[in-house]
């Protein structure tokens, strides 16, 4: 139970990412500095709810690189400054909607 609760955590900060991000583009993204502040959150609270996670849960469910979600939190902890928000944008776009969909799916089987 502990852990589909923190998936669900995990789900709402990737659909609050993503419909901040919705229709923008990088250009737009770059000089909104609120929200990059509010996606950068983000993607450190979902970094950091992978420590959460069971290790026998995260193990069970590899198709999610969760040792990579963890990096990105502690690139950005330590280092807020020196963030690539180009990076940052890929993982938005890119990753992001695979994520939330890998997430949403684990939802379901718990």
């Amino acid at each position: 139970m502990r852990d589909k609760i923190i998936l669900e955590k995990m789900h709402r900060y990737t659909t609050k990412i993503l419909n901040y991000c919705d229709a923008l583009g990088f250009a737009e993204f770059r000089r909104n500095e609120m929200l990059l502040e509010a996606c950068i959150f983000n993607l450190s609270q979902i970094g950091e709810l992978t420590t959460k996670l069971g290790e026998n849960f995260k193990a069970a469910h590899p198709e999610i690189t969760w040792h990579q979600i963890y990096g990105l939190r502690n690139r950005i902890v330590h280092d807020y400054e020196g963030v690539n928000l180009q990076l940052i944008w890929e993982i938005i776009t890119e990753d992001m909607p695979k994520l939330q969909r890998e997430l949403e799916n684990l939802k379901k089987k718990i």
